[in-house]
């Protein structure tokens, strides 16, 4: 997928211009599945610490190399069924976020009252390709997203933005002053031996926070007519496969079992997305669940709770766990 990501945006940007911020684990196999991206432009966490530090340390390397280059956020786990209209909407940001202090959002219409996105409600347009951004919501409960739905002005929260180095590194500054300058002072290290030393120790000490609650949910609140955070519709095939429920519905969209096993054997059982390579499985009058073994580990949850997962992967990271595969 992250294959899939950078080839993508390839027809507007070269290679050499794409940054990766990963985690240790990850970093080996990245550099093997990416090798036309420098190696030094693949970051490796020393801890995570969410969206915010993650983009705001590219937005500070760039920084010293043109403050007016556009920078563009883009998770790796996105599936993009049109990708000329994802150029071509991609486009019409990246003149947004190149025209002033404009921070962008790619906003996906909803399909349906979906709670495990993030939502945009849109106001007044600003010209024919962007609205201006009233208010961000994140994962409501199955009433909200229905109202959301049919209010007509509620958007999904794409996890895309565009937005200049200047625009991003102020806006930090702003609103993350301690993580700022400590992000500056690892961005100044770059390229030098006392980098890897000055990140491992100056990171930790970020706080651990997304880039939606630390910047945008600001902003928004000091209404729409003072916010510079402007959202650009987006009908291209959008789903984010950052979830077990997404997966199933991307992979088995009639709802069947889908089962990822060397056999199995199905009796009253359907919607039910089971992850077990080498095994015989058998789903027994059984619906919705969520089974996915690895070598070391076995998650058992459903596709309602899939969303808390992430709990799970919080906790493991509590309890020095990580190594988990």
């Amino acid at each position: 997928m992250i294959q899939q990501t950078v080839a993508r945006l390839a027809p507007l940007s070269n290679t050499k211009n794409v940054w990766v911020v990963t985690n240790g684990d990850l970093r080996p196999a990245i550099t093997k599945q990416l090798p036309k991206i420098p190696a030094k432009q693949v970051l490796a966490e020393p801890v995570g610490r969410n969206t915010a530090p993650a983009i705001g340390l590219a937005a500070y390397l760039l920084l010293r190399q043109d403050p007016d280059a556009v920078l563009g956020l883009f998770p790796s786990d996105h599936v993009i069924a049109d990708e000329k209209t994802f150029r071509e909407t991609l486009k019409d940001g990246i003149a947004i976020a190149a025209a002033g202090e404009n921070i962008v959002v790619l906003g996906v219409r909803p399909t349906r009252p979906e709670t495990g996105y993030g939502y945009i409600e849109v106001g007044a347009p600003v010209n024919s390709q962007a609205l201006r951004v009233r208010r961000f919501t994140e994962k409501p409960d199955a009433v909200r997203a229905a109202e959301f739905l049919e209010a007509g002005n509620y958007l999904w929260n794409s996890g895309m933005f565009l937005w200049s180095a200047r625009t991003l590194t102020r806006a930090m500054e702003e609103h993350l002053p301690k993580t700022a300058a400590l992000l500056a002072k690892i961005a100044a290290a770059f390229g030098t031996r006392e980098f890897e030393s000055t990140f491992k120790t100056l990171y930790p000490k970020c706080e651990n926070i997304s880039v939606d609650y630390a910047i945008l949910e600001p902003r928004s609140a000091k209404g729409e007519a003072a916010s510079n955070i402007l959202c650009v519709p987006a009908d291209f095939g959008w789903n984010d496969l950052g979830s077990w429920t997404a997966l199933y519905e991307h992979r088995s969209p009639d709802g069947a079992n889908l089962v990822v096993a060397d056999k199995s054997f199905a009796l009253n059982a359907s919607g039910n997305y089971i992850h077990a390579p080498g095994k015989f499985v058998a789903a027994v009058g059984v619906s919705g669940l969520v089974v996915v073994e690895t070598e070391d580990a076995l998650l058992i949850t459903t596709l309602e709770h899939a969303q808390d997962v992430g709990k799970v992967v919080k906790y493991l990271d509590e309890k020095k766990l990580g190594g988990l595969t």
